[in-house]
Formats: structure tokens, sequence, C-alpha cells
């Protein structure tokens, strides 16, 4: 059930580049895409053919040594078949042990607890928009994914253009955004964040429209560990124009180096200096 995106291109040329030497070992990821609740475009397959997310990786792929393997199967979560793989790149939606819009069967409970086991014990994590909006809208205890990712989406108003502050450009991928970016996109109001986070972006909320922004500026792009596991997410990643904007590309490429070990950073907890009043929610309608 799973689909090989792009296959590892060797080149027997000197790669001049700094460091490169830690980018000739291929990286093996798993492209996880199901959705429960909803689906967006950019992960949408039709006819078979590759989503535009998968298209977009596959480029990435051939010049950064990775094999991504796309899944829509929530079966693919044994112990056994994490194995294979080096990090995981979410990009999923709603309850995944539960039935989804597609007619491949939902993560079984298992499933589920190894691989928030495997990523405690040092599988790479990186987590992509929609992946905040997994497993949430639980009422109780915050869900273990969700603790996992170290924040939850809360939901959205319509898309707009809006800011985000970059308050580390010494992040890898991250380097030409030191003045913040601004783009047209979904922006997702996020809650249950960890006080151990390494903020990159922060949701700059002044003028923006729509009551899940009232409220002050919040992480939407952070780096954490969780247990060995080193987890990267970003709130980014709705539209079409987004993932083909080189900016966002770089810092993505950047989050995945980091995630899989190949560029180290200093990611040292921020979120109480960078973004004070996280913890304050908008108001309920």
């Amino acid at each position: 059930m799973t689909r090989i995106l792009a296959i590892i291109l060797f080149i027997a040329a000197t790669v001049s580049t700094p460091g490169a030497d830690a980018f000739r070992t291929p990286v093996r990821i798993l492209f996880f895409t199901k959705s429960q609740r909803s689906e967006h475009s950019v992960i949408k397959q039709t006819g078979g053919r590759p989503s535009f997310a998968e298209n977009v990786l596959a480029g990435l792929a051939t010049t950064n040594h990775w094999v991504i393997d796309t899944s829509k199967d929530g079966r693919i979560f044994t112990p056994e078949n994490l194995a294979k793989y080096d990090a995981l790149l979410f990009y999923s939606n709603g309850t995944l042990t539960e039935p989804g819009l597609d007619s491949l069967p939902p993560m079984t409970t298992a499933g589920k607890a190894a691989l928030i086991a495997a990523v405690r014990n040092g599988k790479p994590l990186i987590a992509v928009h929609t992946a905040l909006t997994t497993f949430n809208r639980q009422p109780g205890k915050i869900d273990p994914y969700l603790e996992m990712l170290g924040g939850e989406g809360i939901s959205h108003n319509a898309q707009q253009k809006a800011k985000n502050l970059c308050v580390d450009p010494k992040f890898p991928g991250f380097e030409g955004v030191k003045g913040g970016l601004e783009l047209f996109e979904e922006w997702y109001s996020i809650k249950n964040f960890s006080k151990d986070l390494h903020v990159i972006l922060v949701q700059e909320t002044s003028g923006m429209v729509g009551n899940l922004y009232v409220r002050h500026p919040y992480p939407a792009t952070w780096a954490r560990m969780y247990g060995k596991g080193r987890v990267f997410v970003t709130s980014l990643g709705h539209r079409e124009d987004v993932w083909t904007n080189p900016v966002f590309q770089k810092m993505l490429t950047g989050g995945i180096s980091w995630a899989v070990g190949r560029v180290d950073a200093d990611i040292t907890p921020n979120i109480e200096s960078v973004t004070p009043h996280f913890a304050d929610l908008p108001p309920e309608k």
C-alpha cells in the first residue's frame, strides 16, 4: 500500500557543498497522508497519480538523497514496518483510528502506540499543517499524539495574508527569513503547547481577521525532543503555492535535515520568552 516516489540519485561528481558528506547517505521517509475528517487538495491522489505534495517532495528528494514512500494505509504502523524508515512525515487529519475518507483501513490502537513509542525511542518525526489537527478535538486529557507534537490545532478562519516572525534564523533552512515571512495561507490557531518548545516562527496575530486570531502571538513552527526523537512541526503547508514557494521548501528541507540528524541546532526551549502569552486562547464563539 505504499508508493516509492523518488529513487536516490548517486552522482559520481565531487560534491563541493560544506558538510555534504552527511547528505550522501540515503534517508528513507514515510510520508503518511491519511485523512479521516477532511482531505486537503495538496495530498489528494486522483486516478492513482501522486498528489501535488508528493511531486514536490519527489523533486526535493533528488537533491537531498531521500527516498519517500507515501501511504494512506493505517496498517503500516507496526514495529517491523516502522523500523524500515529513517523518519516519519505526517500530513494527516482527524482520528486516524477511525474509518476515513479513503477505502484503506484505519490505524489500529496498537499501531498508534507503536508510532508514539518509535518516536520516543529516537525515530524522527516531521509534522506539517493538518498533522496538528490529527487526534485533536478530543474531550479530556490531551491525546498522546498531540503531546508528542507539542501543540494542538484548534481550527482556522478564512485564508488570508499574515506574517510569521522568525525568532531563530540560525535554525537550518531559516537563514533566509531573518525578517520573517508574509504569505497568503490557511493559518491554524493552536493550543496546548508544551513548555519545552524551541520556537522558530511566531504567528503574528495583529491585523488578522477572524475570531480564532483574537489572541497574542503564538508558536507556528518549532522543534523539540520527544524522548530521544527529534520532532519538527510547522503549521504551514495548506496551499499549492506554499508548497512551490522556495522559502517553504528550504524551511521544510532544513527541518527534515535537522530531524534526521544531518545537521544540528540549538533547540533550547524559548517558548516562554518569545511568546509569553502562548497559553492565552481566543474567545469561544
